[in-house]
């Protein structure tokens, strides 16, 4: 019969409370960047200039063809033969932001391209500004409609921030595998963390919908 004991690894809570804060941050951050990398690359990809396209595309289908794993392994361990070198934390966040970054150009590009033409043409009609028709025509309406998409990605990021542990960044799945090589109890670690990351994605789902119901209620309105 197994015989669980979770006292080693709860009296640790502050070193997961911690842990927990570093892997909110951390995707926060890596999610952040990845918009920004997302938005130039959907620009990008749907640039009439054909070398932006293709530079695009290379990138989109390198990282999404390639285990994350390789990618941190190739970032934090390869650089430095090339006189780079990064933190831990560092090399973390650049991987999960050009990471996210990937999947992130594909949304974006998809809700861009949902926006209807006339509605742009109308906008060149009533005289807006280019800067304008990107930014309330184009660029507003296409992140509205995929914001449950980019929303599922921020929690899939959290998840795949669990993988910087391999480099010794201090989240959740590195803190646990310090307490189960102290307390030599590694189901209870695990099942722990496993329970606050399902607590986390818990959360973050329901915050992202109650911000999406206020932010975009017209769109439900409208339809």
């Amino acid at each position: 019969m197994v015989s669980l004991d979770f006292s080693g690894t709860l009296t640790r809570w502050p070193l997961l409370a911690e842990a927990a804060v570093v892997t909110i941050l951390l995707s926060a951050a890596a999610m952040a960047l990845g918009m920004l990398i997302g938005l130039l690359g959907a620009a990008a990809r749907l640039s009439p200039v054909r070398g932006l396209r293709g530079i695009a595309r290379c990138y989109v289908e390198l990282i999404r063809n390639t285990p994350f794993l390789v990618q941190i392994y190739v970032i934090y361990f390869g650089l430095p033969s090339v006189g780079v070198h990064l933190s831990p934390l560092t090399a973390g966040l650049l991987s999960l932001s050009i990471y996210a970054g990937a999947y992130i150009t594909e949304i974006v590009r998809a809700g861009m391209q949902s926006i209807d033409r006339g509605q742009i043409e109308a906008a060149r009609a009533l005289g807006l500004t280019g800067y304008r028709i990107v930014r309330h025509v184009v660029l507003k309406p296409a992140l509205a409609a995929v914001y449950p998409s980019l929303t599922s990605q921020f929690i899939l990021v959290m998840l795949a921030s669990s993988i910087v542990s391999t480099v010794s960044v201090p989240e959740l799945t590195g803190v646990a595998n310090d307490i189960q090589g102290l307390t030599f109890r590694s189901l209870e670690a695990y099942l722990v963390v496993a329970a606050i990351y399902i607590a986390l994605t818990a959360l973050f789902k329901t915050l992202f919908a109650a911000v999406g119901h206020t932010s975009f209620a017209f769109r439900q309105a409208v339809r």
